[in-house]
């Protein structure tokens, strides 16, 4: 089955990507493609396409990925009926969003009792006499 996807390209951390018909089986990145229907360059936001070479591929069956998808559809090209179009692909949904402090109840602040402040002077450490040592088991020779 053949799949429409896009290919990285570019230095580390700056990707453009190359939109690829290629085999499913192979991976994005081996470098085998059967036609290549473009480009997209993310930092611009500008995609190159070849509008009748995607529509022949999509109409013979070609599957596209998600994000292909989309691209495909800020383009204008017509997509077959069996595509799946995700309308809730930006969306994330959170494991505990009650845990959240924006969902949480405030919290009731428990009135403060008024209790007098002591001041009270440092108090005076006791001068240290002596220092015990730690008792030595004695042997039988010292007594």
């Amino acid at each position: 089955m053949l799949a429409i996807r896009m290919q990285r390209l570019g230095r580390k951390g700056h990707p453009t990507y190359r939109v690829v018909v290629q085999d499913s089986r192979q991976a994005p990145t081996s470098g085998k493609f059967v036609a290549m229907l473009g480009s997209y360059d993310p930092h611009t936001k500008v995609s190159t396409l070849v509008k009748d070479k995607a529509q022949l591929f999509l109409d013979n069956g070609a599957q596209p990925s998600d994000r292909v998808v989309r691209l495909f559809q800020s383009e204008g090209i017509k997509l077959p009926s069996w595509v799946k179009v995700d309308s809730q692909a930006g969306a994330r949904s959170l494991k505990n969003p009650d845990k959240l402090r924006k969902n949480q109840q405030p919290a009731e602040k428990a009135p403060e009792a008024e209790a007098p402040v002591e001041e009270t002077a440092p108090a005076e450490e006791a001068p240290a006499e002596e220092v015990v040592a730690a008792e030595e088991p004695q042997t039988e020779e010292a007594k």
